[in-house]
């Protein structure tokens, strides 16, 4: 491994050499040119073949994956009628515990719901004693408005009628 390693960095390093002179010379031997493209296609042979050999291991996983979940699968069901065995009402009482479950869930939103409604009505409940208590403090206003207006009213009317009252 560490020799291909070697190998590799070394016609790595030529294909450098030999591109660095390619930028300063323009006169590359043909043994030189041959050793750069002989260091280059292998190179790019080892790449290929890194990835078709990663691609082989990755298949291989994808396999056992595969046939790992199925024996999990089958183990569940092993286990399930093992159970089963163990005692004959256990099924059942798992069935109800599951139902249970189910609807556990299903009253957790509608409790949400509800408490979120509850809410929503004192919310709406104190406003409306709110505007109630406004309602009758304005009517309460009204009402000594009024009657400070009809006792203005009745003193004018008393000083007009003294007044009709004196010219006499």
């Amino acid at each position: 491994m560490q020799s291909e390693q070697q190998n590799s960095n070394s016609n790595n390093q030529l294909v450098v050499q030999n591109s660095g002179s390619l930028s300063f010379s323009s006169h590359l031997s043909k043994e030189d040119e041959e050793m750069s493209r002989s260091a280059l296609s292998t190179f790019r042979a080892k790449e290929e073949e890194i990835e078709r050999k990663k691609m082989e291991v990755r298949e291989k996983v994808q396999l056992q994956l595969g046939r790992v979940e199925e024996e999990t699968k089958r183990l569940a069901t092993i286990r399930e009628e093992l159970e089963a065995l163990a005692d004959p009402m256990r099924k059942e009482v798992a069935l109800v515990r599951k139902r249970i479950d189910s609807v556990n869930k299903e009253l957790k939103p509608l409790g949400h719901t509800c408490q979120k409604k509850e809410k929503e009505y004192k919310e709406a409940l104190e406003a409306f004693n709110d505007k109630n208590r406004e309602k009758v403090q304005l009517i309460t206003k009204l009402m000594e408005l009024v009657s400070e207006s009809e006792r203005l009213r009745m003193k004018k009317l008393e000083e007009l009628s003294k007044n009709i009252d004196s010219m006499q």
